[in-house]
């Protein structure tokens, strides 16, 4: 059972934490002049880990850079050997990104070690602060490398992946003199982790629609990501007659509104995007001869989202055998599920009720570290209300009134992470 003494609700800020989120979204921690990108292993990620870092050395925490570049901080506890909490998100953005998808659960992370530091606490278990390099896939096209490498289950498909320049993972850490032989280094020990705890803005309307300043996740949501590759006939643009046109372009566009029209039909939590679209030649005057896309599909349960799967696949493929395209479906990633541990939702429902919140749960539709570290630990998430349910865009805000309740709900929860649980 951890120490009576609690934690002084005048040590850390939430909005010291929202503060660094604002700070981070500019240069040099971008790698585009305009708006905000940060992609794992560039010029941007390097200044943003050693800003971060230097918050890190500030709360107390002894820093170090592991072998997928995820930065750690650690601030021991009374038993050595004693499992580690986690608590973490990711650095890396979406072109165009906001402020706070991933960077505020590192930065509150910081500020729950900054209050113990500040009173010269310490627990009986460590707790790490980590930050994912790559959790949005923007550079490769795979995403959470960085938190799969922590939980050991990287596969060598993944290892192989290249960027848009012809990069692979292998010659970009390199750069940052890491070896890929030794990216299982990153991998922790089974037992060797208490939990990991990710806080995250919400990027929905929910919380928002409630009232609620924080929620509970209960799960996360089942994920596919394919390639898809049309195969058509390029021609000229005046002499090559509709009738004997092999547009894939046009097949592409039937494939779209057929996968729409799938998700459509399914259940409320089903989604099917196609977010990403390359056509050849890409002339004025000829008509395209392939187009290469993407297909992310999630659903609240593996079942319902392989369903719709089966059906897109089905779909694509009568219209290729109609149009005279051939169409390549290739799997890129499959994430299944992740709910969340029955007993640390519990733990977050007393702390959320303890700041005289009503506490609520709530299913998350977008993919996130947490899902992968369950392959490791038990795994809690605390969702963040933001406004208007933006995100993966500039208008993304949260309100530091609303980070600072979710930085005491951290700190409850890591208070009593030792007490018996009541349920």
């Amino acid at each position: 059972m951890l120490s009576t003494q609690r934690l002084s609700p005048d040590s850390g800020s939430g909005a010291r934490a929202v503060a660094r989120c604002d700070a981070l979204g500019v240069a040099p921690y971008s790698d585009t002049p305009e708006g905000l990108f940060r992609a794992w292993l560039s010029p941007a990620h390097r200044a943003a880990i050693a800003q971060v870092s230097a918050w890190m050395h500030k709360a107390g925490m002894q820093v170090r850079l592991d072998a997928a570049a995820n930065l750690i901080g650690r601030y021991d506890g009374t038993q050595a050997d004693a499992p580690a909490l986690l608590i973490g998100s990711h650095l890396d953005s979406v072109r165009d990104a906001g402020r706070y998808d991933g960077p505020l659960g590192i930065l509150l992370g910081i500020e729950c070690v900054a209050a113990l530091h500040a009173q010269a606490r310490r627990l009986p278990f460590a707790i790490e602060v980590i930050a994912f390099g790559d959790e949005e896939g923007s550079r490769f096209p795979v995403s959470m490398f960085c938190s799969r490498a922590v939980a050991g289950t990287l596969d060598p498909t993944t290892l192989a992946v290249t960027d848009a320049a012809g990069i692979d993972v292998a010659t970009a850490l390199a750069d940052w003199d890491l070896d890929i032989a030794h990216i299982h280094h990153a991998a922790r020990a089974p037992g060797s982790v208490l939990a990991y705890l990710e806080t995250h803005i919400e990027q929905g309307p929910v919380l928002e629609a409630a009232g609620l300043p924080v929620g509970i996740v209960t799960a996360i949501a089942a994920q596919r990501r394919f390639a898809l590759r049309f195969d058509g006939r390029a021609g000229h643009a005046g002499t090559t007659t509709m009738a004997l046109r092999r547009d894939a372009l046009s097949a592409a566009a039937e494939a779209l509104l057929a996968i729409e029209r799938i998700a459509r039909e399914g259940s409320n939590d089903l989604v099917a995007t196609v977010g990403k679209l390359q056509l050849a030649p890409g002339a004025t005057n000829v008509v395209p001869g392939r187009v290469d896309c993407t297909l992310d599909v999630r659903a609240g349960d593996d079942a319902t989202r392989d369903a719709a799967v089966r059906a897109i696949s089905q779909a694509l493929a009568r219209i290729g055998a109609a149009r005279g395209i051939a169409i390549a479906i290739t799997p890129l990633q499959t994430l299944a599920a992740s709910p969340c541990a029955a007993t640390l939702m519990t733990r977050l429902d007393h702390a959320v009720a303890a700041q005289g919140i009503a506490p609520r749960r709530l299913v998350s539709g977008a993919g996130h570290d947490a899902m992968t570290m369950a392959a490791l630990c038990p795994t809690a998430m605390l969702f963040v209300r933001c406004a208007g349910g933006i995100s993966h865009h500039p208008d993304e805000h949260v309100d530091p009134a609303d980070a600072e309740v979710a930085l005491a709900v951290m700190r409850h929860f890591i208070e009593h992470l030792g007490d018996p649980l009541v349920t």
